[in-house]
Formats: C-alpha cells, structure tokens, sequence
C-alpha cells in the first residue's frame, strides 16, 4: 500500500512539474506575426506586466510574474520595441526583456523637403515627439560642432534606410544620420567637389534644386550643368522650385511673377539672390547629388520643359531660342488649362 502512494506522490509530482516546465518554458504567447510589444522610459514593471496582458499577449499575470521575480526582472526594466513571436515561452519573454533584446526600426528616408518633415516622420516612427525632434533641429549650439546650422542641418540627411533602436534621442538618432552621411562623402566625391569648387553641403544644396526640377535620369546632369554655368558666370540661379520652398506651397505648378513678389523677403529666394540658397530645399536622392559631380561640360544656360508629356526639358545657351522654347511650353500649359 505504501509503494503504491509513494507511486502516486510520485506521478502527481511529475504530472506538477511537467505542468509548471509546460507553463515556463511551453509555448505560451500569444502574438500575430510582427506584433511589437513598446516599453516606454519610465514605464514600471506593473505597467509592463498589465500592457502584456491587456494586449492578450499574456494570458494572466500570474506565470509571467513568478518568472520575471526569479530572473529579478522588476528591477531591471529597459525600454524599447520588443518583437513578440506567437507562441514564444514566458521564460523567452521575460528573457528578452530582460536583456533589452529590442527590435531596431528602419526609418526609410526619401524625399522629404522641410525639417519639420523629418521631425514629423521620426516621432512617428520612434519614441521621441516632434517637438523634440524638431527642437533639436533648430538648436545652433547643438549643431556647431557638426559644423551645420539650422539651414544646412538638412544637408546631414542622405536619403537611405536606416536601423535605430525606438527609443534613441533625438540628438543620438541625428548622429547616425550623420555619420552615415560623413561615410557618403568619401574621397572621390570630395575630391569632385571640390573640382567644381563647392563644398559638400554646397553641391547636396544644388542637388536638392536638380532633385525638384526634373524627375528625368537623362536630364539630371544637363540641369546641374545649367546651375553651375549660372553659378560661375555670377547669374542668379532663377530656380522655380526655391520659390515654392520659400513660400511652403509646394503645390504650385506654375510660378508668376507675383509667386516671386510674394516671397521677396526670403533668402531662398533665388530670382531676388544671388548664388545658392543658405540651405537645400529638399532631400536629393543620391542620383542627383552625384548628377552635380558628374555634370558633363556644357555652354547651358537656360532649359525649360518640352511641350509635351514627356517630362524631358530643351536646353540651349541662346536666350532667343530658350524665349520661343518658354512660349510653347507656355502655350501648352494654356492648352491644358494648368493654370
């Protein structure tokens, strides 16, 4: 009778542990694919501990508790964004975040045109506000030693994607653009610039213009070379786009005279100042920017869009010529009521 209770003891301690092994270490999240769980700075562990559950990736507290108390886990909350994987065992979650195993984002850059823009798209994407964000940007002091102001600050942002962790700075994550972009300019394309007599933060500033002139790889060089032709003969730039960006009406499809009245004041205003603007006008992709280094030599002084769809331009050194070209597209603008 005793071998058999001591049988008995036995099985139900096995069956105990099996069940308690099954609950720690079985599969017990609960998570679609890509479910991110977010700690924010500050949070308690209580706030994590009822998150988890009120986001049903936890089923009750209780299993969860008694193994974050043994892995000291309450004391040792990290903040971030946690993949949660269906599935996953409870001691594998409180693991991870334990160990503030974080799942980077990868904040994808194209083309954005104002600083407000970016800081709107990294408070949407990490922890940070775009207050702070946008503080950041418009802070000279912190941009000094980047050797940047708050109208070339833009000019430390290539166009990439890049992984950083959610809950990172707003000056941390301005660093790694940063240092991606000092990596951008290596030697050769120093060394280019300066052939053209600009500095790198000048050549991504005529970019940002070629970038908002033409979305056409086969007019890319022709335009820059029509800038730098301009630029070196002491010609004020005329760039159509500097004055949408003046006047933050990035909807104009045709600029008037009283576009450029409108935005008299304005340093970017490339009709009414000479050479380039104190900051790019938008973000140039890499195509662009290495279309103003690699601009052919040209005599162009003057380009405006073909009388057509094609999105193409006409080029010519010959004011004549470039006013009958003006009038047709002109003309066709008219004909298609853009107004």
């Amino acid at each position: 009778m005793k071998k058999k209770t001591i049988l008995s003891v036995l099985a139900i301690l096995l069956i105990a542990g099996g069940f308690i092994c099954w609950k720690l270490f079985g599969p017990a999240v609960s998570a679609p694919e890509k479910k991110y769980f977010y700690i924010h700075t500050g949070d308690s562990y209580e706030t994590i501990k009822t998150n988890l559950a009120a986001e049903k990736i936890i089923n009750g507290e209780f299993w969860f508790n008694l193994v974050a108390k043994k892995l000291d886990y309450p004391k040792m909350v990290k903040a971030g964004r946690y993949e949660i994987k269906n599935s996953m065992s409870i001691f594998n979650l409180v693991r991870m975040l334990r160990a503030g195993n974080q799942s980077p984002v990868n904040l994808v850059i194209t083309k954005l045109r104002t600083k407000e823009e970016l800081a709107k798209k990294i408070a949407a994407n990490f922890e940070c506000d775009s207050l702070s964000m946008i503080s950041f940007l418009n802070n000279e002091d912190s941009l000094k030693k980047y050797n940047l102001d708050s109208n070339t600050i833009m000019t430390a942002v290539i166009p990439n994607t890049y992984s950083i962790l959610w809950n990172t700075a707003p000056a941390k994550i301005f660093k790694k653009l940063y240092n991606d972009q000092q990596k951008f300019w290596n030697d050769e394309r120093k060394q280019k610039a300066a052939a053209l007599n600009l500095t790198p933060q000048q050549v991504y500033t005529m970019a940002s213009i070629v970038e908002e002139e033409t979305v056409m790889d086969a007019d890319r060089g022709n335009v820059a070379s029509v800038y730098i032709n301009r630029l070196r003969k002491g010609q004020r730039l005329e760039a159509d786009p500097t004055i949408k960006f003046a006047l933050r009406n990035f909807a104009l499809q045709r600029i008037r005279d009283s576009h450029k009245q409108a935005a008299a004041n304005s340093p970017y205003n490339t009709y009414f100042n000479a050479g380039l603007p104190p900051g790019p006008i938008c973000t140039p992709s890499v195509k662009s920017i290495d279309a103003v280094l690699n601009a052919p030599s040209t005599n162009y002084i003057f380009f405006v869009a073909k009388p057509d769809w094609s999105r193409l331009s006409n080029f010519t050194d010959d004011y004549e010529v470039h006013k009958i070209n003006a009038r047709n597209y002109q003309h066709f603008l008219d004909s298609v009521n853009i107004k």
